[in-house]
Parts: structure tokens; sequence; C-alpha cells
């Protein structure tokens, strides 16, 4: 049965999208629930870049049409991807906040003739699934690789690890402890969360049990980065002296305004801070600030939207707007641009995004505003999670 829903889906697929006047991109993230903020920014960099570059690519009008997963639901994101490919037509699928649910889609993607273009989802094993996979985010591998050195460089020996336990947050793991070892750091526990837990009291004793010097964590961006930070700080931790070592998931800028003075001189390695100063993301910034409404809500899934745009209309010129999956993806292959986050290049045989990464520390802005502060740079940064990966 299996085998027959596959060829019923190819042949709807192959025979029925043909070249039109519209070009559908389907948008699957979190619209509603506990991470519809991250969802909202996914459509605020859409919108911005359509604002900045117009909706056509060549005589082709882009339309953009969304499916909402409230959190992670790999079998809801694979029957949404299945719906908006055969009932709405769509010739690009993007978005993807949570790597299960961009694991679900990609077996579809080869019959169904369809890139995938991957604007959040942080597992790096994802562009393996299929070769019609290219991310424009980053990996968990990518940004938490840089903050190992950046800890041991600073004179801590001795760390916690502490991740949600999913794929994102295993990388995670595994990437800090590669590189604080090999510096000659010590890894004296690692503590893995069920990706539902909202009550960090219990963590934050084991941390201080554990006699680390530092704590290194990771959670996917939304209500569960911001508990735990006002944990760490309403436990004694930030008072105590255990250093905070973190990729920029725990700081997004969304939340600053609820951690406060508590964010103070916080330091996480991420590709983007909002503050970053180029023309290009003052641009970014301005248009992506007025789609989502209150600029304090933009956040890093809005700049992986904005370029995973990008990527799209440049697959779009490349195919004359026919489906082609094959070619659009080919011809993005090696693609350089000046993207608000810095300079960036989809890897010509990775096809995942090689990008700038930041170390970066909470600060205050003169006009009593918290932000993320670039302090150090970390240039063309690949992944070196796909190595891991394979």
């Amino acid at each position: 049965m299996k085998h027959v829903a596959i060829a019923a889906l190819a042949a709807v697929l192959m025979g029925g999208v043909a070249h039109a006047d519209t070009i559908k991109v389907g948008v699957v993230g979190p619209f509603s629930g506990p991470f519809a903020l991250q969802g909202k920014n996914f459509k605020a960099g859409i919108d911005a870049y359509m604002a900045l570059n117009g909706n056509t690519v060549g005589d082709d009008t882009i339309e953009v049409i969304y499916r909402d997963i409230p959190s992670a639901d790999p079998a809801q994101s694979k029957a949404l991807s299945q719906e908006l490919v055969v009932k709405e037509g769509v010739q690009y699928l993007a978005g993807f906040y949570f790597t299960p649910d961009a694991m679900a889609a990609t077996p579809l993607l080869e019959q169904a003739n369809v890139p995938m273009v991957v604007m959040n989802a942080a597992t790096s094993a994802i562009v393996t699934k299929s070769p019609y996979v290219v991310r424009t985010s980053f990996t968990t591998w990518q940004t938490s690789t840089p903050i190992a050195k950046v800890a041991f460089d600073g004179g801590t020996r001795k760390v916690i690890s502490v991740v949600s336990d999913y794929g994102p947050g295993v990388d995670a793991e595994a990437a800090f402890k590669a590189g604080f070892e090999a510096a000659g750091g010590e890894i004296v526990e690692a503590i893995r969360m069920p990706l539902q837990t909202n009550d960090f009291s219990p963590i934050m004793q084991r941390i201080k049990d554990s006699g680390a010097e530092g704590v290194f964590a990771f959670l996917p961006s939304g209500p569960t980065t911001l508990g735990f930070v006002k944990a760490f700080n309403e436990n004694g931790l930030k008072a105590g002296g255990v250093k905070f070592f973190a990729p920029g998931d725990l700081t997004q800028e969304s939340d600053l305004p609820a951690l406060g003075e508590a964010a103070l001189g916080l330091t996480t390695t991420f590709h983007y801070a909002v503050s970053h100063d180029s023309a290009e993301n003052k641009s970014f910034v301005e248009a992506a600030g007025k789609a989502i409404g209150d600029p304090a809500e933009l956040s890093f899934p809005a700049v992986g939207a904005y370029d995973g745009m990008h990527v799209i209309y440049k697959m779009i010129e490349a195919t004359g707007g026919e489906p082609d999956a094959a070619k659009a993806v080919e011809a993005v292959k090696g693609l350089s641009w000046e993207s608000p986050r810095g300079p960036v290049t989809i890897d010509a045989e990775s096809r995942h995004i090689t990008q700038n990464i930041y170390l970066r520390e909470v600060a205050k802005a003169d006009d009593g505003t918290y932000y993320n502060k670039e302090v150090q740079t970390f240039e063309k940064q690949g992944d070196p999670g796909l190595a891991a990966a394979k």
C-alpha cells in the first residue's frame, strides 16, 4: 500500500503541477501555540524580503501559503507538506522550525520534484536526507562549537552540559563536548531533558551539586529558553559565579525585555544578532520590524526566512519558473551573497550555509533596552556536525 500511495502521489505531482503564472511556496511552521512568535518571525522575514525585492521573478508572481504546526509533530508535518504539494500545487517547501518536522517531510521531495529550503531546523543530518534540501539557517554544531573555545580560553575547566533531548540538543551537546575536551576541558556531567520540560529548579540544583565552574545549555528558542535563563538567575547560579555558555537561542532578542538586568553579561555564540552593524541589516530590520508589527519581537528565525526567500527566488530564476527540483538546487550550490547577518555561501557539496558566527554579550543600550552586542567574529564557519551525521 505504501508503494501504491507514493506512486499515486508522484502521478498527481508530475502530472498536476505545470508551469503557471503564479508559483506557490508552501511554508510549514508554528503560527499558533507556545512557539507562535517563531512562526511570526518566519512570516516577517518572508514579508520583508518580498517588500524589498517585489513579489515577482521574471513573469511569475510568487504566492506564499502557510501551514501551522504549533509544536513538533512529524506526522502532521508530513501530512501538511503532502497537502501543500498535492492540493495546493506548491513548487517549493520551506520553513520547518523543528528538526523532526523537517525530517518527516524529506521523503516526499524527490517523488514530488520539490526542493525544501530549511529556514530554521538545526540538526546537521537534515541535509543528508535528500539531495533536494537546502538550509539557510544554521546548525547547533555550527553555533555551539565556537563557544567551547570561548569557555576554555576564558579560564573555565569544568562544565556541566544541559540540553533538550532531541536532535539539535544532542548535536549541541556533542559539539560543545568535542571542542571543550579537545582544548583540555572536562565535562563533569551531561543532562538531557525532555523537550517539554518547563520546571528547571531540579536542574539548577544538579548544576550546583556538580561542582562545575560553568554550564553549557541548549533548548529550542521560545518559552523554554526564557524559563531556563530565568531559573539560572533566580536559583543563584549567576550570583554564585557559575559561568553561562550557550548558542544564541538562549538569549534571543525577543526574550531580553523579560530577562532585563538578569541577562546582562550573558555570552552566546550565534549566526545573527538584530544589532549587527551593516547596511543590509539596517534595511532588513526596518522592513521586518514593520512586517512583525512590534520590532522588539524580531528574532533570528526572520533572517533564516529572509535568506530562504533569496535562495528560492534564485531557484525560480534559474528554472524559468518550471518545476525542476534538481536544476533549482544545482543553481544555488556555491551561491554567495551579503545577508543581513554578513557574508554567506551555500556550500556546493553539503547545501548547508557557510557563515560567520559571532560571540555576543548581552548589553544595555543608552535608551535602556537590552541587546546582543557582537564582540568577536569566527569567520566562514561550515558545519562540523556533517561528519558526525554520516
